[in-house]
């Protein structure tokens, strides 16, 4: 069967739950991928509150609903982060606390840790998230930036990790990375790296989305024949490049979402640059069974018309996997 059409809710976090779960049914999804944030997914009160998951998962059926993953990616930006102000509004006030930059890096560490047991209790078998890097900000290599320096930045990464891989192995849990600029792993060169740092740890795989990948210059489909075995989860996202005035690089200028001179941009679903036909081809060929979950941005069009148009793309683009060689039927039967 075609793989079940997800929402990915952390865009949409400031609407209820209780109403975006209609709202999601509306517009054509099958399931959430739940975001830590908002309303829509409490670590603390799972873990806590007698009934919290099981009102959770009441609601979501009510509206014909399921939950494939939940995704704690503002969380695990501070794990690895030089923290600055930029965090505090980020993330939970038990995770900040007084605000050290150390003390924040363990106490998300820890809530990482926590959401992969609230994941078992909800019953998921993926956390998609971030991991932050303390040496993204050296991404250009002046001042003079040798091997050494960003090695200690994996060195750092797999210090604070492990022991959060750790306790998803506990729980029989996958963390998914999302490949993605500001994170320890944002090309394939580097996933590669961030692998071999927690030595090739079973838990840690990829959220694979292509719209980060592809206004770089990755190889956004080799990225998934690279790593077939870690795709533990997937998103839908789009993006244009090589649009724009010329103003504006890669780097994005400083400037905003939906300014026009940017080089790229977020688009929603079949609207942008990305190949997603050669996607679905690479998924079925690396066996992955797992969501199609969009994560809708598009600084330019209305969410709840792009989100409707893109989970009918999504569904039309997607198809099952054949069970039969087709050219079998001009064999000769020899019997």
């Amino acid at each position: 069967m075609p793989r079940p059409v997800t929402l990915f809710t952390g865009q949409w976090a400031d609407l209820p739950l209780a109403e975006l779960a209609p709202l999601a049914k509306q517009m054509g999804f099958d399931g959430l991928e739940l975001a830590c944030w908002g309303d829509h997914f409490d670590v603390q009160r799972a873990l806590n509150e007698d009934g919290y998951v099981h009102g959770v998962l009441d609601l979501l059926a009510q509206h014909g609903l399921k939950v494939h993953a939940i995704g704690n990616h503002l969380v695990g930006q501070a794990i690895c982060d030089p923290i600055d102000e930029r965090h505090k509004s980020i993330v939970p006030a038990h995770v900040w606390g007084d605000g050290d930059p150390e003390g924040v890096r363990q106490r998300a560490a820890q809530e990482m840790m926590d959401t992969a047991r609230a994941a078992k209790k909800l019953g998921v078998g993926v956390v998609t998230g971030f991991t932050g890097s303390s040496v993204w900000h050296s991404l250009y290599a002046f001042p003079p930036t040798d091997q050494a320096y960003w090695q200690r930045g994996f060195d750092d990464f797999a210090e604070r990790f492990s022991p959060i891989l750790d306790v998803f192995e506990e729980v029989g849990v996958n963390f998914a990375l999302e490949v993605h600029p500001t994170e320890i792993a944002f090309d394939t060169a580097t996933a590669e790296r961030a692998l071999e740092a927690v030595g090739q740890h079973k838990r840690f795989g990829f959220n694979y989305d292509p719209s980060h990948l592809a206004y770089q210059g990755v190889d956004y489909v080799g990225f998934l024949r690279r790593f077939p075995d870690r795709i533990y989860h997937a998103h839908i996202k789009d993006v244009w490049w090589n649009h724009g005035s010329g103003e504006v690089g890669v780097f994005g200028g400083h400037t905003t979402f939906g300014d026009a001179r940017r080089f790229w941009d977020f688009r929603s679903v079949g609207r942008g640059d990305v190949n997603f036909e050669a996607i679905i081809v690479a998924l079925h060929d690396i066996k992955y069974a797992g969501p199609l979950s969009i994560e809708w941005e598009d600084a330019r069009m209305d969410r709840v018309f792009g989100a409707t148009e893109s989970a009918a793309y999504t569904r039309k683009l997607d198809f099952p996997a054949s069970d039969v060689v087709f050219d079998a039927a001009f064999a000769k039967d020899e019997a």
